[in-house]
């Protein structure tokens, strides 16, 4: 039935209610996190919009609780990209928060500029991975308190292209910002699997996955010949609503209750690169993102 769906484009849907839970979805102000929200809220879940910009959170916060008919959705702020507002985050979540039954790591950065984070992290690395991997390690006492839980990680086919430099995670020696991305959403892939061994045994599971070439903010760093390519290409993009399919469906869908670290596109399984599949890489990058953050996570 899914090799069918998939030949023949026909589009997941599913009616599970999420009535009763809580979940947090970064970078939710735009693009398919927006989309996953309206989706979610739809589906009765309590909705914490975690934005950096709370201006467009509060736009979004609007159009979200309009399109979804549900009240129960909030904004607060996040940026991933400084150590000091992801603790605030957290901690505001878990003094006011009872469960946390979806965690939806969804925020990212794009072939951006080199730049560096406020912990001195180069840009992508920081907000895609290390952000990320903190905001995790923070709200994971309250996940488990509240399983079974879904934590579910926004990669990219981009991962396929990438490899990990542990000695040189910062491209502080050469940046190349395609590398850095790559890089960046391998990371996504390995830490996947590294925290579904974790969690094993737990309630929680994780998914990775890729969401499609989509129509997003996140193309703004473009250059013009990339932009003129992807103009070309627009007929086989995704827009929001489409590419959030593969979010939900990991968030949502019945039969992957007891999956675990998997890679998903096109709202099925997938398979990642020999890189994203190396426990050994996995293991060493997991080491290196608790050294870089000054965590002990075993």
């Amino acid at each position: 039935m899914q090799a069918l769906r998939n030949l023949f484009g026909a589009p997941w849907s599913s009616d599970v209610r999420l009535d009763g839970q809580t979940a947090v979805i970064t970078g939710a102000n735009t693009g398919i996190g927006k989309e996953t929200a309206i989706d979610l809220a739809k589906r009765g879940a309590r909705v914490i919009l975690a934005c950096r910009d709370m201006e467009k959170a509060q736009t979004a916060l609007t159009e979200v609780i309009k399109s979804s008919g549900n009240d129960n959705v909030i904004c607060m702020k996040l940026d991933l990209s400084d150590s000091k507002s992801i603790r605030e985050f957290a901690n505001n979540v878990q003094q006011n928060e009872q469960k946390l039954n979806l965690l939806i790591n969804n925020a990212g950065v794009m072939v951006c500029p080199y730049g560096k984070t406020a912990d001195g992290f180069e840009m992508q690395i920081g907000v895609n991975h290390f952000g990320h991997f903190l905001l995790t390690y923070l709200l994971m006492d309250l996940i488990k308190r509240s399983a079974p839980a879904r934590i579910v990680n926004v990669s990219s086919m981009a991962h396929s292209w990438g490899s990990i430099n542990l000695e040189d995670i910062n491209s502080e020696k050469s940046y190349n910002k395609n590398k850095a991305y790559a890089q960046s959403k391998l990371a996504n892939v390995l830490f996947t699997r590294s925290l579904a061994k974790r969690l094993e045994g737990t309630g929680v599971t994780t998914y990775s996955l890729h969401p499609g070439v989509v129509q997003t903010d996140l193309w703004r760093h473009l250059s013009a010949t990339e932009r003129f390519f992807m103009k070309i290409a627009k007929p086989f993009t995704k827009d929001s609503v489409e590419g959030a399919q593969t979010t939900i469906y990991c968030a949502v869908e019945p039969s992957l209750e007891k999956e675990s670290g998997g890679y998903y596109s096109g709202c099925a399984a997938a398979k990642c690169s020999a890189a994203g599949k190396d426990d050994e890489l996995a293991q060493k990058l997991w080491e290196l993102s608790c050294k870089m953050l000054s965590l002990s996570w075993d």
